[in-house]
């Protein structure tokens, strides 16, 4: 972290900050909504404490529905220009490794003051959106708002619930009206997503691995597979992120977008579509792409990772932009979308607490609290920083990876290649997923081609995976 320039400690100025933070008060106010009667609930990993988002329904007429999403209000606690602010803008982002989390902001916040916790009352900002039975937005407001979450549930037993492979959580069956919510919460979504995916938003299975330990012992890195409560929450924060997008436009505010611009090996991915027997258009197109994901996911499942995998490498990275009032910038060609913020996750990425800020100053009729000169700055900070962070977890989980597999030098693997270019040939196998690089016998081969190495050494402490075509 500190050669990739983040701070892995926090200071003691931050930590000094951060004891005399108390309890914080509530603020009250003809401009804060009371919505702690709604039935909110949080739908997250089973031992995640920082909770960002929460989300309700109610129904309208005509089959429309009325969607709710809160998001905590950080920045009611973290002062801009503090330290503790000073921290989580030197870094932009939380560092999720596979030895250690390291969080943008101190523990006792993003885990306790700042978090929705159970049962706990948090200023939020609310998106609230008037969603038509084909899951199209056709209204959209943001507001400060006073919420309680009523039920901190988890993905994999929402899932289990909602695909009927398993019973209801505990807070459902005790809670008739939770039940109700969760059904609406997720017919919603669906329509939502249908309509996405129908105006070219990709569908992509990736197998991004997490580490599985035996004690201390390093035992596994398993896929972190996708579920239907996952997609659910992802749905309802794209809708929410667009809205707050188009929210500060209409108040004349900029805005820092995340941007996926079109893919510059587009050519590429029309080769991978004819080695597959697939026509693509000569020109980038989401919803061509789209459409040929669907068709291979159909054709051939089993392989459909791999497919996804060679798309994701060959789209590139997001990044972050400034949107200057009456200005444009690109949209977000994986999502398919034209207006795109990050603000949902204020706890662990920068980008949405300064988002936050904008947020407050656009409701409060206050001038904007960054100059356009700031936010340039800050858009390209944090698109270095977050591909610093990503760096040191691939660095980190290639380490991990070097250890689990050290056992098995000389081993054959099943892969497919995720990088090509005159620094080396990189590939994934998938049992376990990780990456490595072809060390012998890689000319001719390019991102998605499938192809069997031997495994032929492994260093631990540089993060070396060293393999050799077949």
């Amino acid at each position: 972290m500190t050669a990739r320039g983040l701070l892995p400690d926090f200071s003691p100025a931050v930590l000094a900050q951060t004891q005399a933070l108390g309890e914080r008060v509530v603020e009250t106010g003809p401009a804060i909504r009371d919505l702690r009667e709604l039935a909110w609930a949080s739908i997250d990993n089973d031992d995640t404490r920082d909770l960002d988002q929460l989300s309700v329904a109610e129904p309208l007429a005509g089959g429309a529905v009325k969607l709710l999403v809160a998001v905590t209000d950080v920045d009611a606690t973290v002062v801009e220009g503090s330290a503790i602010d000073g921290h989580a803008r030197a870094n932009t982002t939380s560092v999720y490794t596979a030895a250690e989390i390291f969080p943008m902001l101190p523990e006792s916040l993003s885990t306790d003051l700042t978090s929705l916790a159970e049962a706990r009352d948090r200023l939020a900002i609310v998106v609230e959106m008037a969603v038509g039975p084909d899951g199209a937005v056709t209204a959209s407001d943001v507001y400060r708002a006073l919420v309680r979450n009523q039920a901190k549930l988890a993905y994999d037993s929402v899932a289990a619930w909602l695909d009927g492979t398993g019973k209801a959580p505990a807070a459902v069956a005790a809670w008739p009206a939770l039940a109700d919510q969760l059904a609406l919460q997720a017919r919603v979504a669906q329509a939502m997503k249908d309509l996405r995916h129908h105006r070219g938003a990709l569908t992509l299975e990736t197998t991004e691995a997490h580490a599985v330990f035996d004690g201390d012992a390093l035992a596994d890195l398993r896929p972190d597979e996708k579920n239907s409560a996952k997609e659910l929450i992802e749905d309802f924060m794209i809708a929410a992120n667009v809205a707050t997008a188009q929210f500060l436009e209409r108040h004349g505010f900029p805005s820092l977008r995340r941007v996926l611009r079109s893919p510059e090996r587009w050519d590429r991915i029309v080769a991978l579509g004819a080695g597959l027997g697939e026509r693509l258009p000569v020109e980038p197109s989401a919803p061509a792409l789209q459409a040929f994901l669907t068709r291979r996911r159909q054709a051939d499942p089993a392989r459909f990772a791999d497919v996804s995998l060679a798309v994701v490498k060959l789209l590139g990275s997001g990044e972050y932009a400034v949107e200057l009032p009456g200005g444009t910038v690109d949209g977000h060609f994986g999502l398919a979308v034209k207006d795109y913020t990050h603000s949902t996750a204020p706890n662990r990425r920068f980008p949405d607490l300064a988002t936050q800020r904008l947020i407050k100053a656009a409701i409060a009729g206050s001038p904007a609290p960054y100059t356009a000169e700031q936010l340039t700055d800050l858009a390209r900070h944090c698109t270095l920083q977050e591909d610093n962070a990503a760096k040191v977890e691939r660095q980190v989980r290639k380490s991990a990876a070097a250890l689990l597999l050290a056992p098995r030098v000389g081993q054959r693997f099943d892969a497919i290649v995720t990088g090509a270019s005159p620094k080396g040939t990189w590939v994934r196998i998938l049992h376990p997923a990780v990456e490595g690089r072809v060390v012998r016998g890689d000319h001719g081969l390019d991102v998605g081609d499938a192809v069997r190495v031997d495994l032929v050494d492994t260093d631990v402490e540089r993060g070396f995976i060293d393999f050799a075509r077949v």
